[in-house]
């Protein structure tokens, strides 16, 4: 569907054109009903590389032209949440693309908190294997060798070769456990 192209609308923003970008299961789970606080016409996605179109006044890591990750955790870095580095509970942030605000599965995203929510990437660098470092890889660390406890020497299966259960295998091999 045809959407007018975000704007600045608080000095922190900034405005991407996605590049890349991903579907997510939680978008699944959007579509199937399961998160009522997405409401009807919302753009979903939240992972995503791009290139800055536009940034407010008050960005000052960032600059238009520049090749950015966009992380599907949006920060300010100054609540008490950022500050004990638990970003996903942000006051003013978390999960908020696609979701409470416009996502990434368009042409362009405004991002809040840009200088905590982009990172430049380098020149030359592979678009499709950074989108994997927007969410994805980062989840199944998370929630699959994190919350999973994984310690070396232990026995895990993963059940899933989807990318998350392969981000789980990469990533576990970090603890040595037998897989």
């Amino acid at each position: 569907m045809d959407v007018p192209k975000p704007g600045i609308i608080v000095p922190t923003d900034a405005v991407v054109k996605v590049l890349k970008t991903t579907i997510c299961g939680t978008d699944l789970h959007i579509l199937k009903g399961d998160v009522p606080a997405v409401t009807k016409g919302s753009i979903l996605g939240h992972e995503g590389v791009g290139i800055i179109e536009e940034v407010g006044n008050a960005v000052n890591n960032l600059k238009k032209g520049d090749h950015v990750l966009i992380s599907c955790i949006t920060s300010c870095g100054k609540c008490e949440y950022c500050k004990k580095q638990m970003y996903s509970h942000c006051e003013d942030g978390g999960w908020i693309l696609g979701h409470l605000i416009d996502g990434t599965q368009a042409g362009y995203v405004r991002i809040p908190h840009a200088d905590n929510s982009l990172y430049l990437i380098p020149e030359g660098a592979n678009e499709e294997a950074l989108v994997m470092l927007s969410d994805i890889l980062l989840t199944g660390h998370e929630i699959g060798v994190l919350y999973g406890a994984v310690k070396p020497g232990d026995t895990i299966a993963i059940v899933g070769a989807g990318p998350i259960g392969m981000s789980v295998l990469l990533t576990a091999q970090f603890y040595s456990p037998n897989l």
